[in-house]
C-alpha cells in the first residue's frame, strides 16, 4: 500500500471516529498502537511501564483527534504527541537512577562470568541469552538523555527520514541529523569499547553474563518480556527511508538493534475496548 492510500485510510477512519463511529476508532487504534508500544518499550526498557505509557499516549491522541489538521501524515502527528509525552512524563523506576555509559560499563564488568549450564531453567538457554542481550542493549539506551533516545529510536531504529524526524521533534532537519549523529556516536563508541557483539576483542559476552542478569532481576527466566508476542524483527517492519543520511552510518551497530523483535501489544493486559471505556474517551466521543 502506497503512502497516499495509507494516509487516505487514516483520514477516513479519523473522520468517522470524530463523528462518533466507535468501530472506526477501534480500527485506528489497532492500526497504530503496536508502534507506540514498541517505541515506549525501547524508550523505557520495561514492559509494564511501556504499557502504561502507551495507554496515556493513546488517550491523549484520541481526545485530541479533532485537532488533527492533515498537515502531515497521521503517524507523524501521533509520534509528535508521543514525543511530547515521553520528554515531559515523570521518571519511572528505570530512569530514577540513570547511569552514565561509564557507570553502565562498570556494572557489566563487575557482573561475574558464569555458564548457564550450571543452572536449570525451563526456558531454553539460547532464548535466555537473547533476552539478556536485548535487556542489556535497552539498558545502554537509557544512558542517553531522553531527547537523544527519542531521536535515536525514530531516526536510527525505525528509520524515519530527517524530514519526518524533524517534524516529530519540532527542530530543523539539520539539527535533527546533528543530534542523531551525536547520539549514535556516544552509543556506538561505548559498544565498540565494551560489547563483544561488535568488537571480538572485548571480553563481555552475552552468554557469560546471562546468569548474572537473571540473579539481578534484569532477565525473568519464566516470562521473556522482549520476545513474547513477536510479530517480526524491527528491520522487517520498518519502511526503509529513500535517502540515507549523509553523516557516518555504522550499519553493523544499526543491524544489531534492528534485529530486536517488534512486539504485538499484549491484549491480555490492555484491550482496545477497555481503553475506549475510560472516562476521558467516553466524554470526548459521547460513547454509550
Amino acid at each position: 500500500m502506497n503512502d497516499n492510500k495509507k494516509h487516505d485510510q487514516d483520514y477516513f477512519l479519523i473522520e468517522k471516529s470524530i463523528n462518533g463511529d466507535k468501530v472506526a476508532l477501534e480500527k485506528l487504534i489497532k492500526k497504530h498502537q503496536d508502534w507506540i508500544y514498541n517505541v515506549a518499550l525501547t524508550f523505557i526498557g520495561d514492559r509494564e511501564e511501556a504499557l502504561d505509557i502507551m495507554q496515556e499516549v493513546l488517550i491523549k491522541v484520541i481526545t485530541n483527534l479533532s485537532s488533527f489538521q492533515r498537515k502531515s501524515a497521521f503517524r507523524t502527528w501521533l509520534f509528535r504527541i508521543t514525543k511530547n509525552h515521553f520528554l515531559n512524563m515523570k521518571r519511572g523506576k528505570h530512569e530514577r537512577n540513570t547511569l552514565t555509559f561509564e557507570q553502565f560499563g562498570q556494572g557489566i564488568d563487575n557482573l561475574p562470568d558464569e555458564s548457564l549450564n550450571n543452572y536449570s531453567y525451563a526456558t531454553e538457554n539460547k532464548l535466555l541469552i537473547k533476552e539478556a542481550k536485548i535487556s542489556c542493549m535497552k539498558g545502554m539506551l537509557l544512558c542517553l538523555d531522553r531527547e537523544q533516545r527519542m531521536i535515536f529510536i525514530i531516526g536510527e531504529l525505525f528509520e524515519f527520514s530527517d524530514r519526518v524526524g524533524s517534524e516529530i521533534m519540532e527542530i530543523s532537519k539539520v539539527n535533527f541529523r546533528v543530534k542523531l549523529h551525536r547520539a549514535k556516536e556516544q552509543l556506538y563508541n561505548f559498544m565498540n569499547n565494551k560489547c563483544g557483539l561488535i568488537n571480538k576483542n572485548n571480553p563481555c559476552r552475552c552468554a557469560r553474563k546471562t546468569a548474572g542478569f537473571i540473579k539481578m532481576g534484569f532477565v525473568d527466566p519464566v516470562n521473556l518480556h522482549f520476545q513474547k508476542n513477536t510479530i517480526n524483527s524491527i528491520n522487517k517492519i520498518v519502511e526503509k527511508k529513500v535517502e540515507r543520511y549523509k553523516d557516518e552510518v555504522v550499519s553493523e551497530y544499526q543491524k544489531i538493534y534492528q534485529e530486536h523483535p517488534f512486539l504485538k501489544t499484549p491484549t491480555d493486559v490492555l484491550s482496545v475496548k477497555k481503553l475506549l471505556s475510560t472516562k476521558a474517551v467516553r466524554q470526548t466521543f459521547n460513547f454509550e
